[in-house]
Parts: C-alpha cells; sequence; structure tokens
C-alpha cells in the first residue's frame, strides 16, 4: 500500500513501514526507554495575541540529552514549540522544559485517516 506522508514540511511517498533514513551524520545521543504520561501545553503563536494554551498529555517512548520522542492523539506542527513536563527520578517532581517538534509521523497501523495516533519527534531547546 502505497502512502503520502508529512515529513518536515514535505510530502514522501512510503510503504507503511519504510520510513526514510538521512545520511546527514548528526548525531543522535544515547536514547533510553520512557514509558510515561507527559502532560504538555502547546504555546500560543506570538503573531496571534488572541491564542491559548492548550494543554494535554502525550505517552513519552524514549528520552536522550537533547530531546525525547512522544506518542500523541495528534500531531502538532513542525517547529512548534511545546512545554513538556519531564519526569524526575522523584516521583513528585515534574521539569518543565521548552522543547521543538522536529518531525511528526502518523502511527503505521492506525486507520490512515490522519486523525492519529502520531510519533512526534522532540528536541530540546535548553
Amino acid at each position: 500500500m502505497k502512502r503520502t506522508s508529512k515529513i518536515k514540511g514535505g510530502a514522501v511517498g512510503k510503504n507503511e513501514w519504510e520510513w526514510p533514513i538521512e545520511n546527514n551524520f548528526q548525531k543522535h545521543d544515547e536514547r533510553v526507554a520512557l514509558l510515561r504520561p507527559i502532560p504538555f501545553e502547546v504555546t500560543p503563536h506570538a503573531q496571534d495575541p488572541t491564542a491559548m494554551a492548550r494543554q494535554g498529555k502525550a505517552l513519552s517512548v524514549n528520552i536522550s540529552s537533547g530531546g525525547m520522542l512522544l506518542l500523541m492523539d495528534r500531531a502538532p506542527a513542525v517547529e512548534q514549540v511545546l512545554k513538556v513536563y519531564v519526569p524526575t527520578p522523584t516521583a513528585v517532581a515534574e521539569t518543565p522544559t521548552l522543547a521543538e517538534v522536529r518531525w511528526t509521523r502518523e502511527v503505521p497501523f492506525a486507520d490512515h485517516n490522519g486523525l492519529g495516533p502520531f510519533f512526534v519527534g522532540l528536541r530540546f531547546m535548553f
């Protein structure tokens, strides 16, 4: 089955599980599995003073010092800034962190209707 998916703002044709691999030699920090609910806020754009922040929860899949992979019910826009509440070793604390959406991909075994769920790759901004 041939599909089209938005990756980094462009349309890329692919089979369900065949995601493009780029030879950009980008260093990927060691990732650690982290399956936890992650509260987040979608920050409104500065150009729209009437916009309100949207809150929700996602499921983290993995984390590194540079970012994290989330499973979300909708795909935020690439380059959108999110405030994510990253869990700490103590169960009573979460650290709010700003992260930029770098890419989104619909989960391949979903209904293929564009309504999710989505893998969302985040890059920590600080």
